[in-house]
């Protein structure tokens, strides 16, 4: 199945893309795709509800806004240098555990909406990113039954500021963080959609122009090495997100490097996880008043 949200921010209903690409109201079914459904077996159920009801769900327009594909998990698991291209690039060693990081789960918005340079923003980077819903509470998960945890996977735009993520004391999360710097969709296809994620194309334009062009097969740690990783070092809850890394070509491994400017226009997409587009706009002052500078 392809799950989806749908509608303006902070009143997103649940979805599903059938087949045919009908977009069809599942809100009569379950309430959101949160915590609670994923651990309560709500993709199996979704789905034999679907048989039963696919032809007489609401439908839903083309033009309705899709929201993130999932509702705000608990956490947002990043791994950093996890492709072998960016790692060269990047001018570091090829790591020999999973390098692990954080990002804000308010960071989160739809596929489309607009990238927001953050305040004192200098520096905005993309990353086209394969990431992971948990499907089952767990920890401490064997590598051979890792799978039987996931969910599903999304497509992800991890956008960075460089600035604040290399200039400003350590902690790669303050240049994660910033509001838009999620961007989770078009849809979340169940693990049955893509039973195998080891050689998926990613791609990222900027403005017409490839800037990203590779393939998971390049990934250092597969989609079990990371699962079972991850969750030695703390408890994955259903609905949370592990974000795989990105490719090379990156702003930050450019000569000179290039970076984000309002009115830019970024595009990217993971085989079988179809496309996102984001425009860039620069931050504004939120009811006329001037937050306290950084």
């Amino acid at each position: 199945m392809k799950l989806i949200r749908l509608g303006e921010p902070g009143g997103e209903i649940p979805g599903v893309i059938l087949q045919d690409a009908t977009r069809v109201d599942v809100s009569s079914f379950v309430q959101d795709y949160d915590e609670a459904f994923f651990a309560n077996d709500g993709p199996s159920r979704l789905k034999h509800w679907l048989n039963e009801n696919a032809t007489s769900a609401p439908r839903v327009a083309e033009s309705v806004r899709l929201g993130p594909a999932i509702s705000r998990p608990s956490k947002i698991v990043c791994i950093g240098l996890n492709f072998r291209d960016h790692a060269k690039e990047s001018k570091m060693e090829i790591p020999k555990e999973p390098v692990i990081f954080f990002k804000a789960t308010t960071s989160l918005v739809g596929p489309n909406d607009d990238l927001v340079i953050p305040k004192n923003g200098q520096k905005v980077d993309w990353e086209v990113e394969l990431a992971i819903v948990i499907g089952k509470k767990c920890g401490y998960v064997e590598e051979g039954k890792a799978l039987e945890y996931v969910a599903g996977y999304v497509l992800h735009n991890d956008y960075s500021d460089r600035a604040f993520q290399f200039e400003r004391g350590g902690q790669w999360v303050k240049g994660k963080s910033a509001d838009t710097f999620a961007p989770l969709g078009p849809f979340l296809a169940t693990r049955d959609e893509i039973p195998d994620t080891t050689c998926l194309g990613i791609w990222l334009k900027v403005n017409g122009v490839f800037r990203q062009r590779s393939s998971t097969s390049e990934m250092i740690f597969d989609v079990p090495t990371l699962v079972t990783y991850v969750s030695q070092f703390m408890t994955l809850l259903p609905g949370d997100i592990i974000s795989t890394g990105t490719p090379a070509g990156v702003g930050f491994g450019m000569k000179p490097q290039q970076y984000l400017k309002a009115g830019d226009v970024v595009e990217l997409g993971v085989d079988q996880l179809g496309t996102s587009r984001q425009a860039v706009v620069a931050w504004q002052r939120a009811g006329g008043t001037e937050n306290a500078q950084l």
